[in-house]
């Protein structure tokens, strides 16, 4: 394998970081989530973006209480030494119903510091 293909991880493999990140999300832990993140993170998702840790951990608070749904890690994958994305289905009570989003993270100094949440 050539350094430069993306290597495929399952959630055992991804940094620590990033799993913190996703199962607090995924339990409804905005807290425990918002430790995931540089002082200066920014996340974009549904069009928004949300800049510094308090206008994430708004985004947190408001993303654990605005839908009911259940998440399943579909594919996780290393594209360089600081990238990750990890896919996820995601099914509930949002418009459609179902929907497969990835989440492209950049890690900086062993947390996040950027995530962009796409179809």
């Amino acid at each position: 394998m050539h350094d430069n293909q993306p290597r495929t991880s399952t959630q055992d493999t991804l940094p620590e970081v990033i799993t913190r990140y996703l199962n607090a999300h995924r339990a409804h832990g905005a807290d425990t989530a918002i430790t995931a993140f540089t002082g200066r993170a920014t996340v974009i998702d549904d069009g928004n973006t949300y800049e510094g840790t308090e206008a994430i951990a708004g985004w947190l608070d408001r993303s654990a209480t605005e839908f009911t749904y259940t998440i399943r890690l579909t594919d996780a994958r290393q594209t360089d030494a600081t990238h990750y994305i990890a896919t996820h289905h995601l099914e509930g009570n949002f418009p459609g119903g179902t929907i497969d989003l990835r989440y492209r993270f950049t890690l900086h100094g062993g947390l996040i510091e950027r995530l962009v949440i796409e179809p």
